[in-house]
């Protein structure tokens, strides 16, 4: 068995995550502890009673779902041995979740990946006024047929307004991001290209698009700034699928990323050619776990994120 660990990106918050984690096991708790101090804020509260609308805020969501990770991570490693260099091939994550697979693997303290992804979740609400982005799911076409939706959506606005392809999440799952007007017009122009449904998101802003400038300077200033240690095993990158082990490019790959197109159904995939047979994911949710047949027939998904979701995975780890 091949083994790699990924984790989550935004939409996996919700009010009472990592609770009972921190009820059971001392070391996710001190994680907790730990990402309270280096933000000087009790975001524990926040995420354990609410209210939910505070939670849900990217600045709030970035960290306190990376929270949730990595104390599922250290319980691993002080309850059961288990450690990304003994156990993983590599590690992933979707969009944020790329910060906790980089904290996992020794690249960021956790101290320090809190406060980047507190930068990064200001930064990019603040990239766009509000109200004037949107994001949508095209469900039922290729990347491909999603990607000229896009731009025709563009085009028939005058060229002036963005919409482009941000999450190429599995077969026919793409989400499109941009300027209000021209996402909601390729809902209506994917509809007539066959897809079986286009769905606007409950976002706060439009991610991975070209909106998002702005936040792309203060993560390189951020990251210009920030202790970085090569991982301990490599990083499937979202925006490349490259294996990456140098700081240096991490860094450029992570600034990319804020306007780049998460190209996740390519990176499981690559990972699956590259031997991988299971894929764990660790964190709140379930999100990515939902997706491994998808983008990756015949490999096996595994998801920790509860004190129930430890001893089934364990027997499998260590199988």
């Amino acid at each position: 068995m091949s083994i790699a660990f990924t984790f989550p990106g935004q939409g996996s918050q919700k009010v009472g995550m990592g609770k009972e984690l921190a009820e059971n096991f001392p070391a996710a708790k001190a994680v907790f502890d730990e990402v309270n101090d280096a933000l000087d804020q009790k975001l524990t509260v926040l995420m354990w009673d609410g209210p939910g609308d505070d939670l849900q805020l990217t600045e709030n969501a970035q960290p306190a779902i990376m929270a949730v990770s990595m104390a599922v991570m250290r319980v691993l490693e002080q309850e059961f041995g288990i450690t990304v260099e003994n156990t993983a091939k590599f590690v992933a994550g979707h969009s944020l979740g790329e910060y906790s697979a980089l904290a996992a693997a020794g690249t960021f303290s956790l101290a320090d990946t809190a406060r980047l992804l507190k930068i990064r979740g200001r930064a990019m609400q603040e990239a766009t006024p509000v109200g004037t982005g949107a994001m949508a799911a095209l469900l039922g076409l290729d990347f491909e047929a999603a990607v000229e939706v896009a731009q025709q959506a563009a085009q028939d606005l005058g060229g002036d307004e963005v919409c482009q392809a941000a999450n190429d999440n599995a077969p026919g799952q793409v989400v499109v991001s941009g300027s209000k007007a021209a996402v909601e017009r390729a809902c209506v122009i994917a509809k007539e290209k066959g897809a079986k449904r286009a769905i606007l998101l409950p976002v706060s802003a439009p991610f991975h698009c070209s909106l998002m400038a702005p936040a792309a300077d203060a993560m390189a200033e951020a990251l210009a700034n920030v202790e970085m240690h090569s991982p301990k095993v490599p990083l499937v990158a979202n925006i490349s699928t490259n294996q990456l082990t140098d700081p240096i490019k991490i860094s450029r790959s992570l600034v990319t990323q804020v306007t780049g197109t998460v190209r996740w159904r390519e990176s499981v995939g690559k990972m699956a050619d590259d031997g991988i047979t299971t894929f764990v994911e660790l964190g709140a949710g379930k999100v990515l776990t939902g997706m491994v047949r998808r983008n990756a027939p015949g490999a096996k998904g595994l998801a920790i994120g509860m004190p129930d979701d430890f001893e089934k995975a364990i027997a499998e780890l260590k199988v």
